[in-house]
């Protein structure tokens, strides 16, 4: 039976200020990637056919002069056949807190050091995310934090939207992108977005778009999530941030330990 739990979030990028600080398309540094990933015997997570089946690989070595990546069968041999027979793979890792996510395309059978494999073709594009870039303080379970979004219209009003919050430090957020009425791209500014954090206060600063992602989460949810980081942020303001994630921080390690 395919396994349809789904273990890692999946990524796509869908706009940034910088690219190249997120998607790699140079094949010497994605061949320089998947080394690592050899190197470090890394588990990869293959979903079939963009949807929420996946089957549990390994990249065990690139051939053909480093164009060809070769890929462990999986046990199961109704996943291994749909994985033959579907156009493209999205693969997903993480070694040393860097998130990896590739595609694979037109899977063929073959044979490697006298043991059947999967191989493919070197994959045209990479993701790659440290961990600093994809998570920082998790928005916590208890409570919602959600961030007023004021906009000016045509005419002179102010149109405030709302935002959930995802995650916040001390240099920014990510927010899940309001379905409609705004438009969110890379180096687009707000100023003036106001965040209540619960028993810390309310904390005004302006945002900048850094980037968007679709991620896709576990139940196969999509949602657009776009990270922004405070424009001028007074030390004042940045303060009570810090305060508000050092008792968030606290109050989930005293939970930890039954406190």
């Amino acid at each position: 039976m395919p396994q349809t739990d789904n273990p890692a979030l999946k990524f796509e990028l869908l706009q940034s200020d910088d690219f190249s600080q997120f998607l790699l398309t140079n094949p010497a540094e994605i061949q320089h990637v998947l080394r690592d990933l050899i190197r470090n015997r890394a588990m990869l997570t293959a979903y079939v056919e963009g949807g929420r089946d996946f089957m549990l690989t390994s990249v065990l070595d690139l051939v053909d002069g480093d164009s060809t990546v070769v890929l462990d069968v999986p046990a199961d041999d109704a996943m291994r056949g749909r994985a033959l027979n579907s156009e493209e793979l999205i693969c997903i890792t993480q070694v040393a807190s860097v998130k990896i996510q590739f595609p694979l395309s037109r899977l063929s059978a073959g044979t490697h050091g006298g043991h059947p494999v999967l191989l493919a073709r070197l994959p045209d594009r990479l993701l790659r995310l440290q961990r600093r870039e994809y998570y920082r303080l998790t928005a916590p379970a208890s409570h919602s934090l959600l961030c007023q979004i004021p906009v000016p219209t045509e005419i002179g009003a102010v149109n405030t939207f709302e935002a959930r919050v995802l995650d916040i430090s001390g240099g920014g957020i990510a927010i899940v992108v309001p379905p409609e009425g705004v438009e969110f791209r890379p180096e687009t500014e707000f100023d003036n977005c106001q965040i209540a954090l619960p028993e810390s206060g309310t904390v005004q600063a302006g945002l900048r778009i850094r980037n968007i992602f679709r991620v896709t989460n576990r139940n196969g949810i999509s949602m657009l999530r776009a990270g922004c980081e405070f424009v001028d942020l007074p030390e004042r303001i940045a303060s009570v941030i810090h305060r508000y994630i050092l008792k968030v921080e606290r109050d989930r390690s005293a939970r930890g330990r039954g406190g």
